[in-house]
């Protein structure tokens, strides 16, 4: 394909809830999207992928104007000069285009997607049958933040199991772990449940995630600090509970050290978090060769990135429901046709590339910022 125009969209979205997390508490999201117009044989077509990163640096590194700045003065004109050069640009030659870039993987993985996007749109061919998917629907969990009271806790878990989400998945932090958990068991049964500690406590703290195990969680994820494999692997022969990482995996060879380490018993693939969606299939296989379970999941994506989670999920090894949630469950208003969850489980796009784009009209009022790269101005 031929690159024809690169345009980075920041815009404002407002939470339906705050959304609290050992780390953070948001109130709204300023997804930062990629749009690309790319021609093939007198074809074009429009590309988008979404950057991740939150809007300061307290879940990874990165963060909304870094991202920004890094696809404005590195990343694209990078592309560019690779495709000037006479290259073929293709998702699969981004990483190459971009590999002297040293990290900023979130920001690159907007960039990839966008290029998939276009791709195959071009193939008029669905992400999903890129992959290989044959499913139709996968099931969609739900993440809960940390509430200002058990009660509160308890109100939201209600609603989401109401509304049919088939997991739920419990935000914890040191002084909001037992105690909550015992209280979501009490109230709704043996209901799939899981914990994210998002970071929060310290091998020392094993005595007390112990209290954990007699409350049959699928996992506890991420609970120690995102660089230490080695104490993950301590703590996961200390406590019965399965533990799953998140922010340590990073990269195919991130996940490969923590499978060999037996850090994680279970992955949580974030395509944004580990370089793009090429990446998240090659960690897949790669857990599915070591017999490792993965899920997908959730940066509070709008409806493009949650559109290309869903596909991804539909991989044989995504063995756990994902948080692929509805669009409802934090916006009233997404930027693409709401992803909606119906009896447990969300609907695999079926357009070409990954099925969606945004509304005109919904975009242009909730846009904050645009640069225009290949153009020139912003």
């Amino acid at each position: 394909m031929h690159i024809d125009r690169v345009e980075l969209i920041t815009v404002r979205m407002p939470l339906v809830h705050p959304f609290t997390t050992s780390f953070s508490t948001q109130t709204e999201r300023r997804p930062l999207l990629v749009r690309i117009t790319a021609s093939r044989d007198g074809r074009t077509v429009t590309g988008w992928g979404e950057c991740v990163a939150l809007f300061d640096p307290s879940y990874s590194p990165e963060y909304l104007d870094g991202a920004r700045e890094m696809l404005r003065r590195f990343l694209v004109p990078s592309l560019l000069a690779w495709q000037d050069a006479g290259r073929m640009v293709t998702a699969e030659t981004v990483a190459a285009a971009t590999a002297h870039v040293v990290g900023h993987r979130m920001a690159k993985a907007a960039l990839e997607m966008a290029v998939l996007d276009a791709g195959l749109r071009l193939d008029d061919r669905r992400f999903a049958d890129h992959l290989g998917v044959t499913r139709a629907v996968v099931p969609s969990g739900v993440s809960v933040g940390i509430e200002s009271s058990i009660p509160d806790l308890l109100a939201q878990v209600g609603g989401f199991l109401d509304e049919g989400y088939a997991r739920i998945k419990l935000k914890i932090q040191p002084g909001w772990d037992i105690e909550p958990v015992r209280a979501v068991r009490e109230k709704f049964g043996d209901v799939p449940l899981q914990v994210d500690a998002n970071t929060a406590y310290r091998l020392s703290d094993a005595p007390l995630l112990r209290r954990l195990d007699p409350f049959d969680l699928l996992l506890i994820e991420q609970p120690l600090a995102e660089d230490d494999l080695r104490q993950h692997a301590l703590l996961a022969q200390q406590i019965a509970t399965p533990v799953c990482l998140d922010e340590s995996i990073v990269s195919v060879e991130a996940a490969a050290d923590a499978i060999a380490m037996g850090a994680a018993s279970v992955i949580n693939i974030k395509p944004g978090r580990v370089g793009g969606y090429l990446a998240a299939r090659r960690i897949h296989d790669l857990a599915e060769a070591n017999g490792i379970a993965v899920w997908c999941g959730g940066m509070l994506e709008t409806g493009i990135g949650r559109a290309a989670n869903i596909a991804l999920a539909g991989l044989p090894g995504f063995t756990l429901p994902g948080d692929v949630s509805g669009s409802n469950r934090f916006y009233a208003q997404d930027v693409t046709e709401p992803v909606v969850m119906k009896d447990g489980v969300v609907a695999i796009p079926d357009g070409p590339g990954f099925g969606v784009e945004p509304r005109a009209d919904v975009l242009e009022a909730v846009t904050i910022d645009t640069v225009d790269i290949a153009a020139g101005r912003s």
